[in-house]
């Protein structure tokens, strides 16, 4: 049976995250995708996701994979699925992969932005993808700040409590800062990600930008161990999955 891996966009502003969970109530990007499959093929599928985002995160390059007997022509499979799919999810692209192919395991990266729009003012056509800090930041304090993430730490301050993993060390490959006119924009690449890992660095790293945090303090975060010393978990709608690679 043909192996697919498909690579997805949507908006995650009415999801209640990408994983159907028991104890979650509303839509996931899950349940509505398997629903899609299951209306084109008759099958009840589960896909994998290469992350599995929380409410309100949105992403431009989610990659799933599951296994169909359907005889739908691999090329067709975004035409398809877009055929039956809210428009607020969309199917970009499908390739035939092995069978040992996963999503999740697979990946060799991921790359995150989040987004903030720095102005007193609000600006009504980006608040579904950006957070809106109203005060001044300093832009190069945040830069330097960003850079101590680099490399492979263990990164149990920036995971929020409750999380199942029993290992903590993760491999950052990147971390930068950009801005446009009023948007900062924070792109972080590494091999995986903890619960609410880029959320809390970011809520980190406006600290420093507010000035309650030195860029040199990011070291002694990092090795205490403790989510007490980081910054607040910045919110859901300022992030996105844009890549992951294979």
């Amino acid at each position: 049976m043909p192996h697919l891996k498909i690579t997805l966009a949507y908006d995650g502003t009415n999801y209640a995250g990408w994983q159907v969970q028991p104890e979650v109530h509303g839509p996931t990007v899950q349940g509505v995708v398997a629903a899609a499959i299951e209306k084109l093929t008759g099958e009840r599928v589960c896909p994998a996701a290469a992350g599995r985002t929380d409410a309100g995160v949105h992403a431009r390059g989610q990659v799933i994979s599951f296994t169909t007997s359907s005889r739908i022509p691999v090329e067709r499979w975004p035409a398809a699925l877009n055929s039956v799919l809210p428009e607020d999810i969309a199917a970009l692209k499908a390739e035939a992969v092995p069978p040992e192919f996963h999503a999740r395991y697979s990946a060799r990266w991921k790359w995150y932005r989040y987004s903030i729009y720095n102005h007193t003012v609000p600006d009504v056509f980006s608040r579904r993808y950006c957070w809106q800090v109203r005060y001044p930041l300093d832009f190069d304090a945040m830069a330097e700040a960003a850079r101590y993430f680099i490399g492979y730490h263990d990164f149990r301050s920036f995971c929020a409590a409750g999380s199942p993993v029993r290992r903590f060390e993760r491999e950052v490959l990147e971390a930068r800062l950009h801005r446009r006119d009023r948007f900062i924009f924070f792109d972080v690449v590494a091999n995986g990600f903890l619960y609410h890992m880029v959320r809390i660095m970011v809520g980190t790293l406006v600290e420093v930008g507010r000035g309650k945090l030195s860029p040199d303090d990011i070291p002694g975060i990092i090795q205490s161990r403790s989510r007490e010393k980081a910054g607040p978990t910045a919110p859901a709608q300022g992030l996105c999955l844009e890549r992951v690679a294979y």
